[in-house]
């Protein structure tokens, strides 16, 4: 080695090990070698059967050494060296300087696999792709920030590929703004379905690069991938006049507001994290076999499970409504089964005037029509006793048959002469019941809406006189209870729901009914519900009920099937997002639903043409076990003038939000021809001369 005043030479030798071909090294035809040459052309390279030396200046020796030790490292795991693979280990180990910074090596950027296809292998090429992908790993959203042909969306469905096949998602959700370049879609010829096609092609064709073609119809009819306009994310909303439960009890979707309660599927209350509202929408009635029902629009997401889903214990899956439209039955069945409440609804314990048992025993056999003293008709002693133990102050007396004398105790303190207060009339007389007739009866709201112990009680006062098991043959067994008030069967209806029940109500017309025993019976109509309560919950205290309920086989599981998805005109509309861990509200009639996507990994490409009000929208899509891509280019916006593009916007508001990542590529990240990052970096230093108000300056 040979020392220059001004430039120190240094001398490098290489060894090949001979598991290594030269020709893999150097490249066919020496066209790798060349482009070694080429970058450091201070640089003398020799190569010697498996020997290469390199003499020259210090610095570039050591780097010339370095990158010839890189290349190597990539051969070694089966990995190709290609002349643009060269080019960029160079412009990494430059950048690196000394490696003291602790950056990636060239090889461990090269050589990272994210996934195979058909004998090709998607591997990030440039350190800043390498710190996206692993960002990408790393964090919950990341946003893909620089120009055409670095790779963002590509590598980001690579990531999407790869969490499904490995089962870390259960779903790929792909979209993009529909309206790029000032277009507007109602001036295309076609259908809808053409109109946005050529918009969300090059998510199609980047599917096909890493998936079997033949799979990906199937996948995406399953809704295990959803490629989709940003617009057709926007909606899962309800009619803002939709029934929401919440600890106080029902209130309109669109009363709802940020930090507000609500009721999830756990019988818990939950909080209100986003009120997002929507507009007019196309609003769609979803029934159940049950006969509950709710609206909400044709994007609004069900979690919803398949007969053979469930007998090959796979998950229950996230659908749109608009999903299953037609496609509601399977082999004379109805093909979607819904979730039910894991655990009775959780009210807030409320004071009452009168023992709740009491009350379902009075409600069911009692008399507080009009007359002085309540009476109280059973043949039943044990329910007689009940009763006296859960009011005090009373005493049934019997008048011979069945019905029998609510009366007052005297107490020691009673005044001669002075007003005595019946206890059982005055609470009956407190809740608006005293005087009613048999077919006006119904439960307080702070029965309803009570805790658990309180409502089950009510229902079993209920059961033990006006309901029974019914127990059939090769049939498992169930509850039935009557009634002629439409106020009571709407409660009992609600009070078996809350409990995490199923009810089913049909009636029966009293005209040509013969009378029976009970006195007005035969004057109204009844209202007959087929209940089927969760295992361990008892609906019955009195003994020879409960004997033969437990007698039968087992009670069956409660279980809800969406029976039909009718067109139910346009109205306005809202969507909230809850924090419950599966994103799971109760709406009307005690059915589940949700709004946000749980288990997903949702891509959202050219992410510059969003408006700051559907950027927001989009994020607070995210639900639990998910992760979020956003990729775009802030330098090609293409909004309406004074629209404010939702990606440079996010960057100031959520650039110290944590599990929050931006990662920003640049022309030196460009992957196509080499013309292109020239382009790009003309494009820029244009852009910089103009100024803010030059091009693209909203």
């Amino acid at each position: 080695m040979t020392h220059s005043p001004t430039q120190p030479q240094a001398r490098a030798h290489i060894t090949v090990p001979p598991a290594h071909p030269m020709v893999m090294l150097l490249g066919s035809g020496d066209s790798l070698l060349r482009v070694i040459e080429t970058a450091f052309p201070a640089v003398d390279i020799h190569v010697r059967g498996n020997e290469i030396s390199a003499t020259g200046d210090a610095a570039d020796v050591a780097l010339v050494q370095r990158l010839f030790d890189e290349m190597l490292l990539v051969l070694r795991t089966g990995a190709p060296m290609t002349e643009d693979a060269v080019e960029r280990s160079i412009a990494m180990l430059r950048a690196s300087g000394d490696g003291a910074d602790g950056a990636e090596t060239p090889a461990e950027v090269l050589t990272q696999n994210i996934l195979s296809n058909r004998g090709r292998t998607i591997r990030p090429k440039t350190l800043n792709q390498k710190r996206y992908v692993d960002a990408i790993d790393r964090h919950t959203i990341v946003f893909g920030i620089g120009p055409a042909g670095t790779g963002k969306t590509y590598l980001a469905m690579a990531k999407a590929v790869q969490a499904l096949q490995s089962k870390q998602v259960s779903r790929i959700i792909l979209t993009r703004p529909a309206v790029e370049a000032g277009e507007r879609l109602g001036f295309l010829p076609g259908t809808l379905f053409d109109k946005i096609d050529p918009y969300l092609r090059p998510l199609y064709d980047a599917l096909h690069d890493m998936l079997d073609p033949d799979s990906i119809p199937r996948l995406m009819a399953a809704g295990t991938i959803e490629v989709a306009p940003l617009a057709y994310m926007r909606g899962r909303s309800q009619p803002v006049f939709t029934k929401v439960l919440t600890p106080d009890g029902w209130r309109p979707i669109g009363d709802l507001q940020v930090g507000d309660l609500v009721i999830g599927s756990n019988g818990e209350p939950t909080p209100v994290l986003g009120v997002f509202p929507q507009g007019e929408r196309d609003i769609y009635r979803v029934t159940a076999q049950d006969g509950s029902w709710t609206l909400c629009c044709g994007e609004h997401l069900w979690t919803v499970r398949t007969a053979s889903a469930k007998r090959r214990d796979k998950p229950w899956r996230v659908l749109e409504t608009q999903e299953m439209i037609g496609d509601l039955g399977a082999a004379h069945a109805r093909r979607y089964e819904l979730p039910m409440l894991t655990a009775p609804v959780c009210f807030p314990e409320r004071e009452v005037p009168l023992d709740p048992y009491a009350l379902g025993l009075m409600l069911g056999d009692g008399c507080v029509s009009g007359r002085r003293t309540p009476s109280f008709a059973t043949a039943d002693p044990e329910l007689v006793s009940a009763l006296e133990m859960a009011v005090p102050g009373v005493k049934v007396r019997s008048r011979g048959g069945c019905n029998d004398l609510v009366n007052r105790l005297p107490t020691p303190g009673d005044a001669e002469g002075g007003l005595l207060t019946h206890p059982l009339e005055q609470a009956l007389r407190t809740l608006d019941l005293l005087g009613r007739k048999p077919n006006s009866t119904f439960v307080p709201d702070d029965y309803l809406h009570n805790s658990a112990e309180v409502r089950l009680a009510v229902l079993q006062g209920l059961l033990d006189t006006d309901g029974g098991a019914v127990t059939q043959k090769d049939r498992t067994r169930r509850i039935q209870y009557s009634t002629a008030s439409v106020l009571l069967r709407d409660d009992v209806v609600a009070l078996v729901q809350s409990l995490g029940g199923v009810a089913y109500t049909s009636r029966r017309s009293a005209e040509g009914r013969e009378q029976g025993t009970a006195v007005a019976a035969h004057r109204y109509d009844t209202h007959v519900i087929d209940i089927r309560l969760p295992e361990g919950i008892e609906p019955f205290r009195l003994a020879r009920k409960a004997e033969k309920y437990h007698a039968a086989e087992g009670g069956g599981r409660p279980m809800r099937f969406i029976d039909s998805i009718e067109p139910a005109g346009r109205e306005e509309a809202v969507c909230i997002q809850v924090a419950a861990e599966d994103s799971l509200y109760v709406t009307q009639d005690y059915l589940l639903t949700h709004n946000t996507l749980n288990d997903a990994f949702i891509i959202l490409d050219e992410a510059q043409n969003t408006s700051a009000e559907q950027m927001k929208m989009f994020l607070t899509r995210l639900g639990f076990d998910s992760k979020i891509v956003i990729t775009g280019d802030v330098t090609q916006v293409d909004l309406p003038s004074g629209t404010k593009s939702g990606l440079r916007q996010v960057q100031e508001i959520l650039g110290d939000v944590e599990d929050v990542h931006f990662s920003r590529l640049t022309s030196q990240d460009v992957v196509r021809h080499k013309l292109v990052g020239r382009i790009v970096d003309a494009y820029e230093k244009y852009d910089n001369a103009q100024g803010p108000t030059g091009r693209n300056g909203k």
